[in-house]
């Protein structure tokens, strides 16, 4: 199905949000040369250790870029306030449906509505008011912050494609040393291949569905 996609929109609540969620299956887009646009709402300056510098997080995010060969047509960054999302709907709204008349998506692929995270609850359900009667919306999935997920739609990945994942993921320093366990190698691989033995393959990313457009 994400053959007959061209432009996808990826929005990241946080620098490392759709990494985790769905990095695996952003390498294979780009890797099938389909266009990308990647948008950070927060890098997240309050959540790191005090003595890391603030712009940690937007710099790892910035490296994760150039591994990936994207330049600066590919993302852009807000500054906006971690875990203050919920304040801003109007203006994170008014962002999508900009990005929705200038960009023109095929695919949206942001966070769960399951997701329980403040940030990532208002970006999901902003990013369903922009998009709903315009392109296809997937939610990528992040354990830790659901109870429930919804696994309906499968991406099958390479082992490169993992071991890209994996790489990107390693950028983040600043996580790392928040002993942050969805960071380590094994969580990853395990759920990739927990999601692959749910349709016959070695390495898979779930998705749920909020809508798809065919043709």
């Amino acid at each position: 199905m994400l053959n007959d996609i061209e432009k996808i929109l990826i929005l990241s609540p946080h620098t490392d949000d759709a990494e985790l969620g769905c990095g695996g299956t952003i390498s294979k887009l780009i890797e099938n040369g389909k266009e990308i646009l990647w948008i950070v709402f927060s890098a997240a300056e309050d959540s790191l250790p005090k003595e890391l510098p603030s712009d940690s997080l937007a710099k790892e995010f910035i490296n994760v870029i150039k591994y990936l060969n994207l330049d600066e047509r590919n993302f852009e960054i807000f500054n906006f306030k971690v875990r203050k999302l919920n304040e801003i709907r109007q203006e994170i709204l008014e962002i999508l449906v900009k990005i929705r008349n200038e960009f023109k998506p095929d695919l949206v692929i942001g966070p769960s509505l399951h997701d329980f995270h403040q940030d990532h609850s208002v970006v999901a359900h902003e990013m369903i008011r922009a998009f709903k009667t315009k392109c296809s919306i997937i939610c990528y999935e992040l354990p830790w912050n659901h109870i429930q997920f919804d696994t309906q739609f499968f991406v099958k990945l390479s082992s490169n494609q993992l071991k890209i994942k994996i790489n990107i993921l390693d950028f983040y320093k600043s996580q790392q040393l928040l002993s942050r366990h969805y960071f380590s190698k094994d969580f990853i691989k395990g759920l990739a291949a927990a999601r692959g033995a749910q349709v016959g393959s070695k390495h898979a990313e779930a998705f749920e569905v909020i809508r798809w457009i065919d043709g």
